[in-house]
């Protein structure tokens, strides 16, 4: 592959990208200095790193009910090679809010370290956590203690019965546990994703943002994307935006939010005239790509610039030399590293592409990639 833009050779030698879009050997190089950015104008200042691809439920919309395939221990970075690597991004890429994710984070054993060392970065990222909740509540004051900022937690249902279909577990009283316990640790505001399934849970929404407001959580309805780990999504098989909204009119009366949403995902209403809001996430139906501010590193060490990026630039290599000579400690190799970050987000395409009659799914779902 062409390795244009990399700015030093000895990135060249240690970058290894999955197959992708070429890079055309007359297009501009990535800047040599500075934070994120891609030809498009976007900078990146939200990093989301996934931890593990390991998790205790199985979702419907994510994986089989027998797993997957989890990536041996020796393929996952270590915490000494999270840190580096998340300091890089905070200190010389810009990044200013760091969000751990998985699989589900709090099955890796060393999280609240990890916490306490980007905590103590400077300039400080926001940290935050996307969790199913099972393990929150024993571990939300010490993550707190450690300097996470606040959680987000999946949950799709507060209807046991559906909880159990979609996500083949009987732990709806663990996660509900675990958000009263963000709640009182102060990892706030608390916020709870819900992704609806035809058939299952789709009516469930007006009882679930009822609980949402009685608990004061923020709530946000994310459209199912093309991610589950058996290629099963189909367009004429997914909780679209405009039904969601018209599922919650049944019972509350939505107006949208003012504020200009940003590079935020979600399109704000208020409920029944505010102060409480409820978000819509409509990745597949109202595409919000000319916005997006995230960069993700998987717990393998590969850079990817979108959820659904065919391509990846892997960080590990570099890291341990697997197939290069390996990049030095201190500030020579940190500069290598990011600029072979840089590199990885200037070939950042302009959208998803879900909407394309040519779309096809990336190989890695979710929960391989890190939310």
């Amino acid at each position: 592959m062409s390795t244009v833009g990399l700015g030093m050779p000895s990135v060249a030698k240690g970058l290894r990208t999955q197959a992708g879009p070429a890079v055309s050997e007359t297009a501009p190089a990535a800047p040599t200095s500075g934070p994120l950015v891609d030809t498009y104008g976007r900078v990146a200042r939200d990093l989301r790193v996934s931890l593990t691809d390991r998790c205790n439920l199985r979702c419907t919309y994510c994986m089989p009910a027998e797993g997957l395939d989890w990536m041996p221990s020796s393929a996952v970075l270590t915490t000494s090679e999270l840190q580096r690597l998340i300091r890089i991004a905070v200190t010389l890429l810009g990044v200013r809010e760091i969000r751990f994710t998985g699989g589900e984070p709090l099955l890796y054993a060393r999280i609240t370290e990890l916490v306490a060392a980007t905590a103590a970065l400077e300039p400080r990222p926001e940290i935050s956590l996307t969790t199913n909740a099972l393990g929150l509540q024993r571990k939300a004051a010490a993550l707190k203690a450690a300097g996470l900022d606040r959680v987000n937690v999946s949950l799709d249902t507060v209807n046991a019965r559906n909880f159990h279909t979609l996500t083949r577990r009987d732990r709806l009283a663990d996660v509900l546990q675990g958000l009263a316990a963000a709640s009182e640790a102060g990892l706030t505001p608390v916020k709870v994703n819900a992704v609806l399934q035809p058939g299952i849970n789709d009516l469930d929404a007006p009882e679930l943002l009822q609980f949402c407001l009685d608990h004061g959580y923020e709530l946000r309805f994310i459209e199912q994307m093309p991610l589950d780990a058996e290629h099963g999504w189909r367009r004429d098989r997914f909780v679209t935006a405009e039904q969601i909204l018209a599922s919650l009119a049944r019972k509350f009366t939505l107006t949208p939010h003012s504020e200009h949403r940003g590079s935020a995902p979600a399109e704000r209403f208020w409920v029944d005239g505010g102060p409480a809001t409820v978000g819509i996430i409509a990745s597949v139906t109202r595409p919000f790509c000319g916005d997006c501010d995230r960069t993700r590193l998987t717990a393998d060490g590969q850079i990817r610039s979108c959820l659904f990026s065919h391509g990846e630039t892997d960080l590990r290599a570099l890291l341990r030399g697997d197939s290069c000579d390996q990049v030095a400690d201190g500030a020579e190799g940190d500069a290598v590293l990011a600029q072979a970050w840089r590199a990885a987000m200037w070939r950042k395409l302009p959208g998803h592409g879900i909407n394309d009659p040519g779309f096809l799914q990336p190989h890695r779902s979710m929960s391989a990639i890190g939310g």
